[in-house]
């Protein structure tokens, strides 16, 4: 695969990727009649060069663009119901994601309720919500700009309740995107801290995903090729990016989010109340825990550690090593190697560990993980 050209993959959704991939936009959108979309981003996002160029570039096909960018980095519900309403008041007939986890989350669960009308989490798939996704959904399009969530070809939602941070998940086949227009040129400006925590995300998804205990083996052979392209471009990616270490991990970032339909495990649910109780970015909280998750799960499990170990081309092909190649990626990428580095404190553990229990991931962990075992790897990680 060389990096100057634009290709067509068809898993799951139709994707476009390739440097320049964004200028089809506004023709994609014309060419399905479309021509007054909302686009959902974040304030970040929204203030970047690139985005208003996106946003020019459509302006001068003609298309009456609107945008929402008033949402939490973690997001809650008022989000969606604020999107859904700008929806409506401003006539949209399409919705475009652009950005990270959090608008590509927001956009999502805005799809779900345009013609859905119901309390939000009465969708949740957790409850067995997705049955309730019966009406059709507006014509959806995603754009990632960071190389983490892969949110850009998930059929998901997290959002988290407004009062107690819960996080829910919204599901249904019908929030796959119609396109993805993965354009690597978009991450060329993401600075440092950003690509490492969105990076140790993907690498996290694809960890955890090879690793889960749902079978799967397409999944299986998709994770360990987004952990050996991880390998090779996270580094450089986030202390000297170039067009071929941020394709890299745009690709891989796509792929971890599509291995993950076989599910998460523990490195997720103590990385969620992280997120709920002290608004840590997830990616950063994901980092700082992998090496403690994949540590527990090593016994058992040895032979996928190996297989694992391969995909990074270590020289000792065991978990121990990659546990150790892990707390030494993140040292090269400038990740704390403790939690007390992000501000989490002793009185946090026992609410951490009761947010943990409670969460959707650890059920597809290997092997089961207890309360204890959660405050166990906060007090290991603290």
């Amino acid at each position: 695969m060389t990096f100057d050209k634009i290709y067509q993959y068809n898993f799951p959704t139709t994707i476009r990727f390739g440097s320049g991939v964004i200028g089809e936009l506004g023709e994609y959108l014309i060419k399905n009649g479309l021509s007054n979309p909302l686009i959902v981003t974040d304030s970040t996002v929204a203030q970047l060069g690139f985005f208003k160029t996106i946003v020019r570039a459509l302006q001068k096909k003609n298309l009456s663009v609107e945008i929402f960018s008033d949402i939490h980095k973690n997001p809650v519900k008022s989000d969606v119901y604020q999107g859904t309403d700008v929806f409506d008041r401003t006539k949209r007939d399409s919705i475009i994601g652009i950005g990270g986890g959090a608008a590509l989350d927001v956009a999502r669960a805005i799809v779900l309720r345009v013609n859905h009308r119901e309390d939000l989490f009465k969708y949740d798939d957790l409850i067995g919500g997705d049955v309730y996704v019966t009406n059709d959904v507006p014509h959806f399009i995603t754009v990632p700009t960071t190389a983490g969530t892969g949110s850009e070809v998930g059929r998901s939602a997290i959002i988290a309740d407004d009062v107690t941070h819960q996080k829910k998940i919204l599901f249904s086949p019908k929030l796959l995107a119609k396109i993805v227009f993965a354009d690597p040129m978009l991450t060329m400006e993401l600075p440092p801290f950003i690509t490492a925590a969105t990076g140790m995300d993907a690498l996290t998804h694809n960890m955890e995903a090879y690793l889960a205990k749902m079978p799967h083996p397409l999944c299986e052979g998709i994770a360990l090729e987004g952990i050996s392209l991880i390998s090779q471009s996270l580094e450089k990616a986030t202390n000297k990016p170039d067009v071929e270490s941020r394709s890299k991990m745009l690709i891989a970032s796509l792929m971890g989010a599509v291995a993950f339909q076989k599910g998460l495990g523990v490195v997720h649910s103590l990385a969620h109340p992280l997120s709920s109780l002290l608004d840590t970015h997830h990616g950063l909280a994901n980092a700082v825990n992998i090496p403690y998750g994949m540590e527990f799960n090593i016994k058992g499990f040895e032979h996928k550690f190996k297989k694992i170990a391969r995909a990074l081309e270590l020289n000792e092909e065991t978990g121990d090593a990659v546990v150790k190649y892990l707390f030494d990626l993140n040292s090269k990428i400038n990740i704390p190697h403790k939690l007390r580095e992000i501000g989490v404190k002793q009185e946090h553990v026992e609410t951490l560990s009761d947010l943990a229990i409670a969460d959707f991931a650890h059920p597809n962990n290997p092997k089961p993980v207890t309360r204890e075992d959660f405050k166990q790897l906060y007090l290991n990680a603290l």
